[in-house]
Formats: C-alpha cells, structure tokens, sequence
C-alpha cells in the first residue's frame, strides 16, 4: 500500500473519456431516465389509481423508509463483487421496479415498487463513486467527477423537460410512456455498465469479511468527512424543498422564476463544471471546499435578504444569488467526492462509501421536515440553517487538513 497526502494532490489530466464510453453513457442514459421521472412520481400514481394524495404520500414515505439500510447492506456486496457490477445490478432492479409501477394499483403494490426502486436507487448511488475509481487514475479523478456530474445534470434536465412534455401533450399516456422509458434507460444502463472494461482493477475481498464496520466506525478523519458533507447534502436539497417554495410563498414571485433559475442551475453546471475543475485541480481539497462552504453561506444570506428586498432588487437578487449558489456546487461537488474515495481503505472502500451515503440518506431524510418547519416561523429561518452548517463546516474542514497525511492512495 502507497501513502498520498491529503494536502497534496497530484495534478489533474484531461480525462480519457474516449476509452471510457461506456462507463459515460450509462451515466448519461440513467440521468436522462431519472429526469423524465423525477418530479412526476406522486403525480403518476395520482393519475393511475383511485387513491388520494394522503394514502401515496404516506406510501411513498414508508417504502423509502424501509428502503434506509440498503446502503449499508450494499457496502459489503461491493468489497465483494466490485462498484461495476453492484452498480449494473442495481440499474437492473431499477429497471424491474419501474417496470412494476405499471402494475401498482393498492396501496401495498405502491410501497412494493417504490421500495424496490429507492433500493435500486440506494445501491446505485453507494456505488456509483467507486464507478470513478475503475476509470480514472488518482490525479485524474477530480476531472472524472466534474465530467460524470455535468453530465447527470445535463441528463437529468433533459429527461425532466421530455417528462413535462409527455405529461403535457400525453396525460396519463404519457406518464405510462415515461415510466416505461425509464425503466428501458434503466436496463440500458445497466447493459452498458455490464460490457464496460474498466481502466484499472477493482480492489475486491474474497470472502467479504476482512474488514469490518468497525473499522470505518473508528476511522475518526472519515467520519469527520461524513459529518462535513452533511452541510454540502443541505445545500443540495435547496433546488428540490426550498427554492420554489420561498419564491413564491415567501417572496410571493410567480412559480416561472423558480422554473428559471433550476435550468439557470442545470445550464452553469454543464457548461463550466469541468472548466472550474481543471483551474481548481492543483489546490488541495479542502481548501477548495472551504471556498465552496463560504460561497454557500454567502448564496444563502443573499437569499435570506431577499425578503426584505423591493420587488426587483428581489428578482435581480434571486438571481445573483443562485449563480453563486451554482458555483459553490461546481466548485465544491467534484472534490468532495474525490476525497471520500482518497480517504478510505481500498480494501473495504464499499462499506466505507456506504457510510459516506449515510450522510446523503440522513440530509434527504432530516431536510424536508427542518426546512419547511422554519419557513414557517418566517422567510429568513431556513436560510439562517443552511448558511450556519455550511460556516461551520469551514473549521471542522481545517481540522480535516491537519489530520491528512498518510492517507491510504486508492488503487
């Protein structure tokens, strides 16, 4: 095992993404599938059974609690088989569970489905950083991570926009038609992760059990990591919980702005993500994402002032606001995921990034009922929350630093 320093990381290379293909089109396919889906899941089975809003809400959060210690139980599975072939399995129950949306008429079918589908999400989403690791040298990485995520989010915007249009022009048709693409996107991808030969090998165990969850558990620099990534989960969900809720409710703006500035973030990302990637590639890590945590926290007062703001000092604000919002996530994404790889053991990296999606499963889990809670005691509260995590990341982010030598170079 070769030590790398956490302060020092090497140079960053163009990606060779021509002899990755595969690997690049699966994520394209599976982001375009995901858009097309995304915003309509309540909607389609409003459309398609005869139940109401409370019953398939209620079901819908039930399979995804259900579907909680999947990632966990996917961490071993990837020590064992590998991030290639744990991913295309889990694009492959994606598959099937979208497939059975189709099918969902009760109540218990809705939860059968939705549970199958979050678990396919869940193992996915535990595996798809190591997905990185097999295609991308250790310097290369961060470039690898700002490609695949300008990607996802170019896939996903399309996919949603083409989901709108089915819904518009097609009605319950075509909601039955997106759900059938996206489950064909699904098995594509996994289709494509299966004949994918990676650049390097996979780190794997031959029984499953030479490590541990212990053995995260006592790594305190890792769990500090995933403390840390807490603040960038809350600042992701703002696009989801927060932003079109505030504009309207809060700063009562028409919905079309929220609208806008959601494709103002997809069209930023695609287009600088790997530009800022590259100029950012020869500084360490964490000082790179202390820069992103002060932009958040400055993206966030700015938009906590808005509701004091004029008319439109509120709209010219919005925006000005979000593209230093769009360019903390383009700053700090890429980064953060590199070094969840850099500081975990190549030997149990599965169950160390399933501890890592931990801090993901916890955000999207604590965020809603926080956010909109304090929208509710007035405008400025929620952002008062996010701006405060991500400061206090800054320190706990300096302590990173110190402890950051002799991190184990992941194969």
């Amino acid at each position: 095992m070769t030590s790398a320093t956490l302060d020092t990381p090497p140079r960053t290379r163009r990606p060779k993404a021509a002899r990755q293909r595969n690997l690049l089109g699966a994520h394209l396919v599976d982001s375009l599938g995901s858009g097309l889906l995304l915003a309509f899941t309540v909607v389609y089975f409003a459309r398609t059974t005869t139940l109401g809003l409370p019953a398939i809400g209620a079901a819908i959060s039930l399979a995804r609690l259900l579907a909680l210690p999947v990632a966990l139980l996917t961490g071993p599975v990837i020590d064992r088989y590998g991030a290639r072939r744990v991913a295309a399995a889990a694009n492959l129950l994606s598959a099937l569970a979208h497939t059975g949306f189709l099918a969902a008429h009760q109540t218990w079918q809705i939860i059968t489905v939705v549970l199958l589908a979050q678990a396919g999400t869940a193992a996915y989403w535990t595996a798809s950083t190591g997905l990185v690791v097999l295609a991308a040298e250790p310097g290369d990485r961060p470039r690898w991570f700002a490609l695949v995520g300008a990607l996802r989010n170019g896939g996903l915007a399309v996919g949603g926009a083409l989901g709108a249009l089915l819904l518009a022009t097609g009605g319950t048709t075509g909601l039955r038609a997106t759900v059938l693409l996206n489950a064909a996107s699904f098995a594509l991808a996994a289709t494509l992760l299966a004949t994918w030969r990676p650049l390097n090998t996979p780190v794997t165990t031959r029984t499953g059990h030479e490590g541990s969850y212990r053995t995260v558990l006592r790594d305190r620099r890792y769990l500090l990591l995933v403390a840390i990534n807490l603040s960038f989960v809350f600042a992701s969900l703002v696009l989801s919980l927060l932003l079109a809720l505030y504009l309207t409710e809060g700063l009562h703006q028409q919905a079309w702005l929220a609208g806008w500035l959601l494709v103002l973030n997809s069209a930023q990302i695609v287009l600088t993500q790997t530009a800022v990637t590259r100029r950012l590639g020869h500084r360490r890590a964490t000082r790179v994402l202390i820069a992103g945590s002060l932009l958040n926290a400055l993206a966030f007062a700015l938009f906590a002032l808005l509701a004091a703001a004029p008319g439109w000092a509120a709209l010219a604000g919005a925006h000005l606001a979000m593209l230093i919002y769009n360019l903390a996530e383009t700053v700090a994404g890429p980064f953060s995921e590199e070094l969840s790889v850099r500081l975990a053991d190549p030997r149990l990296r599965g169950r160390y990034l399933a501890v890592y999606q931990l801090s993901w499963t916890a955000g999207q889990t604590a965020a809603p009922f926080l956010l909109t809670l304090l929208l509710a005691q007035g405008p400025a509260w929620p952002w008062a929350l996010l701006g405060g995590l991500s400061l206090a990341a800054v320190p706990a982010l300096l302590l990173l630093e110190r402890l950051g030598t002799g991190t184990p170079e992941p194969a």
